[in-house]
């Protein structure tokens, strides 16, 4: 599938026909922060080191500037039309970003990841030959492991939005929200505020293995004690024996990495066998977040879960419905991240700014959704909120932080 192309000129004729008004790059969080030394990055075998003539360059731009070629790899012509229209979401997220940077020599060239695989590894190659420099996406993991590869043999960083931890790492990062950030920052606060003795409850699928290691590493790091783990197949007839059990565990807070209807099942089954809460604080992770039901259920009331803060992508959904009429998906933010964390690296030697080093500078970025930074196996780190349940919303009990400053990991 041919390539498509986006510059500043074409999308500013579109930006400014709604009138939004540009802004400065994503600008980078306060520190300075100190944390182990950052690995000079994968070995390159063949690296785009310098600009070539056959590399795709389109009017406007100087003749004696080299655009920031930026290669776009996302589902845009999958089977699955919510996933076509998540693709095409957050590729206006990119082009929004690209006008916000007020950068005219950015290029956006996109290419379809396919079914993963394959047709994920000829997106990477046909925009590696057009001298991408840096590649934002791809979407699932399987795409990701394809794409990588191919993009680590030319130095080429791959920033990808998949929840696979399993696929960052060694010149691919993962921009994703990850339930391991969210795990890890509830159990955290939770230590804080007196709690030792956790249980869990998670499903048994992808997300809960994720949830179940995340919490037993938070735990050890909080210095507290895992006195149970209940597993429970997704629905809410299965979840009474394992509540139960985590109910007469001894537990003084309880993780369920659950949403929606089996999260409220589970709340009054442990409460009804003694769980209640206030004896035993519940703790959730970023799946409860936007539900509103969990005010109307009494059993949640008073429990806390972390999540990105509230309102924190306010400005950029007014932006992006200005823009294009109509709402963001959920994750279009990530793509905005993405492309204004190039146009924030974007000053540097072309074909030498997007480094390791420079991608994991520990102070970390200002994101859509809050400061986020990259660790040293490509996974991300974000500032998170802790919030309560009430009848009324979630309340901040613990705002998100705002600076990684004081933190060396």
């Amino acid at each position: 599938m041919p390539a498509s192309v986006m510059s500043p000129s074409r999308f500013c004729a579109i930006a400014l026909a709604v009138a939004i008004a540009a802004c400065t790059p994503k600008p980078q969080s306060p520190g300075p922060v100190t944390r182990a030394p950052v690995p000079q990055g994968p070995v390159a075998a063949n690296p785009l080191d310098r600009d070539l003539p056959s590399y795709l360059r389109l009017p406007g731009i100087a003749a004696d500037a080299t655009p920031i070629r930026v290669g776009i790899i996302l589902p845009f012509g999958s089977s699955s039309a919510p996933t076509r229209a998540l693709a095409a979401s957050m590729m206006k997220a990119a082009q929004l970003a690209m006008f916000d940077s007020g950068n005219r020599d950015i290029l956006l060239m996109t290419a379809d990841e396919g079914n993963g695989g394959a047709g994920a590894a000829a997106a990477a190659q046909q925009l590696l030959a057009q001298g991408a420099e840096v590649i934002v996406g791809p979407l699932f993991g399987p795409s990701v492991s394809a794409v990588a590869p191919i993009a680590r043999d030319r130095a080429v960083p791959v920033l990808a939005f998949s929840t696979e931890k399993n696929v960052a790492g060694n010149g691919a990062y993962l921009l994703s929200f990850l339930p391991q950030n969210e795990v890890s920052r509830v159990i955290g606060y939770a230590a804080t505020k007196g709690h030792k003795q956790f249980a869990a409850l998670a499903p048994q699928t992808a997300y809960g293995d994720v949830a179940k290691d995340a919490f037993t590493e938070s735990v050890a790091a909080a210095h507290g004690a895992v006195v149970d783990v209940e597993r429970y197949a997704p629905n809410a007839g299965a979840v009474a024996a394992p509540a139960g059990a985590v109910a007469k565990s001894g537990a003084d807070a309880v993780l369920i990495a659950q949403g929606g209807v089996i999260l409220r099942a589970i709340a009054p089954t442990l409460s009804l066998d003694g769980a209640t809460r206030d004896k035993v604080k519940l703790l959730g992770t970023g799946l409860w977040d936007d539900d509103q039901a969990l005010m109307r259920e009494a059993s949640l009331l008073g429990s806390w879960y972390a999540a990105p803060a509230p309102n924190a992508d306010a400005e950029f959904a007014g932006k992006y419905r200005a823009a294009f009429g109509t709402a963001p998906a959920q994750l279009a933010s990530l793509a905005y991240d993405a492309v204004s964390l190039v146009a924030l690296l974007a000053p540097g030697r072309p074909y030498h700014r997007f480094t390791t080093a420079a991608l994991m500078d520990p102070n970390g970025f200002a994101g859509v959704n809050g400061i986020f930074r990259f660790r040293l196996d490509g996974t991300s780190e974000r500032g998170l909120a802790v919030l309560e349940v009430t009848a009324t919303g979630p309340v901040v009990v613990s705002p998100a932080p705002t600076t990684f400053l004081g933190k060396n990991s």
